[in-house]
């Protein structure tokens, strides 16, 4: 027995991605009314399934839709990522170890994100703090993947990927700290792109890290609506650092350098399994058939130095929370209730801080070494995740920290070097595991060439269109 979950139906928005259902808006030929009583519908009825939707403004988008719709994206419906500050709405951050309190304003990425005129039906689900790649509390609830809902779908935007796979909508929002848009894109078979550091306005205080690792962006089913999103963003705010992006409909003019990263040492973190391992060969088939020079070589850095220096980070900004919630949150914390990897990934870093400088510095360095190979590549890819999705309870929040910590290693290696250095990247579906969900592969471009990523994409999406979830 399949367990797919669709939300799919004959509905007015059918199987239609955001730009289209746009342009049967404009045209007058359906309203904003039923698109958004259409997408009410589809989530009522697959989030029991699902459990993607932590908090529910179905009200507040019917008695706040647009008269017209003038933008590429106007009277869209999309959910916004539980971390994200709203309005009149809690900003839980995934956890149950403080109760938020009502957000007085919004975020700046949410002004921007909204500007696009889509409309909010809630907010989306996330594990605690977005600190891993799954959400798995019981507590809180596990969020499911529609493909089939034994499996994980990804994460820290694990409800976002969920409800836009499942085709409750067609785009929602997303954010990105070590992975958590492309994984989760990986996982669900969706267009994910981390942008380039700063080409969307910045997340609330990530200006204060000593690296900003983190950055917004969203998840879609196709490539032309992530470019449709970034085009309308960049009307809000347009970083004058970095070339403008405009609205990308090509693929690229000429052909492209691309060096794809393969790691087949058994034991050694970022071992790609064999499916996985298969879909990334069978990737830079593709592209060489497409008149690419394409080259594969194992990853030229030792995975296995870096994780200690990212994690004693990641443990940086756990503190930070942890020990530091007045900065961070609009509610008092309680320790006592914060999960285990919270806890664990804190208490890594208090018993290496001495070491956090010399990690900073050494992980700026890796990020310069990768970043002289665009001296040579236009594109570098790899997996996203080295394994296939794994099912529920492989990152339950239950087990021992050395454990997730572990498993968390394992699976993710690959997309936290990104976030280190600004660069952008972008997961797309290009592969089938044997339990026939999704793989994700992984391209990356130097600073500023989101342009070239999506592309890339573009021709991707048309030499080898993936799967929906309504196909499975």
């Amino acid at each position: 027995m399949s367990k797919s979950v669709s939300a799919f139906s004959n509905d007015v928005l059918g199987t239609h991605d955001a730009v289209g259902i746009a342009e049967l808006l404009q045209s007058k030929q359906i309203s904003a009314a039923e698109v958004i009583n259409a997408a009410i519908q589809r989530a009522e009825k697959v989030n029991p399934q699902l459990n993607a939707i932590v908090l529910k403004t179905y009200e507040q988008a019917q008695n706040g839709l647009p008269q017209t719709a003038s933008g590429t994206l106007a009277g869209i419906p999309t959910f916004v990522k539980d971390n994200i500050p709203l309005k009149g709405l809690p900003t839980q951050h995934g956890t149950l170890a403080f109760k938020a309190k009502n957000e007085k304003r919004n975020g700046k990425f949410a002004s921007q994100y909204l500007s696009t005129g889509m409309v909010p039906l809630g907010k989306s689900t996330m594990p605690e703090f977005g600190l891993l790649c799954s959400a798995e509390n019981p507590n809180w609830g596990i969020t499911r993947n529609p493909w089939n809902t034994d499996y994980t779908p990804g994460g820290s935007s694990s409800g976002s990927a969920a409800l836009v796979a499942s085709g409750v909508v067609p785009i929602a929002s997303a954010n990105d700290g070590a992975g958590s848009i492309r994984i989760p894109a990986a996982c669900c078979g969706l267009v994910g792109l981390k942008p380039s550091r700063g080409r969307l306005v910045l997340t609330d205080g990530s200006n204060l890290m000593p690296i900003n690792i983190v950055c917004e962006g969203v998840l879609t089913r196709s490539v032309r609506d992530t470019a449709a999103f970034y085009a309308e963003a960049e009307k809000y705010y347009q970083n004058k650092k970095m070339p403008a992006m405009g609205l990308v409909q090509h693929a690229p003019a000429k052909r492209l350098r691309i060096l794809f990263f393969e790691n087949i040492q058994s034991g050694k973190p970022g071992y790609q399994d064999e499916p996985t391992h298969q879909a990334l060969l069978a990737n830079a088939k593709l592209l060489e058939s497409l008149g690419h020079h394409v080259d594969v070589i194992q990853s030229p850095h030792n995975i296995e130095d870096h994780i200690d220096e990212f994690l004693c980070y990641y443990g940086f900004l756990a503190t930070v929370i942890r020990d530091f919630s007045g900065l961070v949150l609009t509610g008092k914390l309680d320790k006592k209730k914060l999960e285990v990897f919270t806890t664990g990934v804190s208490g890594f870093f208090k018993k290496n801080m001495f070491k956090l400088p010399g990690n900073l510095r050494r992980m700026r360095k890796a990020g310069k070494d990768l970043e002289a190979l665009y001296n040579t590549y236009d594109i570098m890819a790899s997996p996203v995740l080295a394994q296939t999705t794994p099912k529920i309870g492989y990152l339950a929040a239950d087990l021992p920290y050395e454990d997730i910590r572990k498993r968390v290693v394992d699976l993710a290696p690959f997309t936290a070097i990104q976030n280190i250095t600004g660069a952008p990247a972008i997961s797309l579906p290009m592969g089938t595991s044997p339990a026939g969900l999704p793989i994700g592969i992984q391209y990356s471009a130097a600073f500023g060439n989101d342009k070239k990523l999506l592309e890339l994409a573009f021709e991707l999406e048309a030499a080898q269109p993936w799967k929906f979830v309504y196909q499975n």
